[in-house]
């Protein structure tokens, strides 16, 4: 039986398709760097709470995925060995870990050395595309992509509470103007179903998480979804009415935490 600990493996995509598995590869990447321009060294360094971590660490972490999972049982040696348990988050299959509180100690290595890490591990992860016969690791490199994106919205979340964290109260992106498009928002409607038996459960042959699998039935009481996503202010409305103050609008332990840390919005 799989563990927690270890990596989940789709089925790997046919041979015709690792041209763009290479491009979406290089494009992914990138989209990591493109999140941080702009943003100075320091930005990325500094640890604002034990459950965040510095954007540093998630730009070498991601890269320590590939070099770990994909080019080690590829035949590659590790780049650097003595970085292994600084980058590993909670896969004990591979070995002893930094504690998470203490990544922002990690003042070694530095930024441009990680940035060089991520060029030299791209490049080996290319090569490995270009023998046209990876094999399983198209699937666990597409499983790569998806880890990373998910750390493109941990940089974000970890940044803008960074800087909250900062009685400057520094912006992380300089608002733009907003362009008059003659687009009226659409009214606000809930569609309500009724309680029923449904499948849930990725169902194409597509990438999916191990918990997204097998498709399954389940039974669904009555519930109400929205026709659109809510939008900014729509929310802020909600915070002016009082929704803050209000319990009967939250679960108990939303409320709990609400009264605990006196919060009266949304933190950044």
């Amino acid at each position: 039986m799989r563990t927690s600990t270890e990596p989940f493996l789709p089925h790997a995509p046919p041979r015709a398709a690792l041209g763009g598995l290479a491009a979406r590869y290089a494009r992914i990447r990138e989209r990591t760097a493109q999140l941080l321009a702009g943003l100075e060294t320091e930005d990325l360094v500094a640890q604002s709470m034990p459950d965040a971590s510095p954007a540093k660490w998630h730009l070498a972490h991601t890269t320590w995925f590939f070099e770990a999972f994909v080019l080690q049982p590829a035949g590659f040696e590790p780049l650097h060995p003595a970085w292994l348990p600084l980058l590993n988050s909670y896969y004990e299959a591979h070995g002893p870990r930094h504690p998470r509180a203490e990544r922002g100690l990690l003042t070694r290595p530095t930024l441009a050395q990680v940035l060089d890490y991520r060029h030299a591990i791209d490049e080996r992860i290319h090569a490995l595309l270009e023998r046209h016969d990876p094999g399983v690791a198209s699937a666990t490199i597409e499983l790569g992509l998806q880890h990373e994106q998910q750390h493109q919205e941990l940089i974000v979340t970890d940044v803008k509470h960074l800087l909250f964290r900062n009685p400057l109260a520094p912006a992380w992106r300089t608002r733009r103007a907003r362009v008059a498009t003659g687009r009226i928002q659409a009214e606000l409607v809930f569609h309500e179903h009724e309680e029923g038996r449904t499948m849930i459960g990725a169902a194409a042959d597509g990438f999916a998480y191990d918990h997204e699998r097998p498709r399954h039935t389940t039974w669904l009481a009555p519930y109400a979804l929205a026709a659109r996503p809510v939008t900014n202010a729509e929310y802020a409305a909600f915070v002016d009415a009082g929704g803050y103050r209000e319990p009967a609008l939250w679960l108990a332990d939303g409320w709990a935490r609400l009264e605990s840390e006196r919060m009266q919005a949304p933190l950044y």
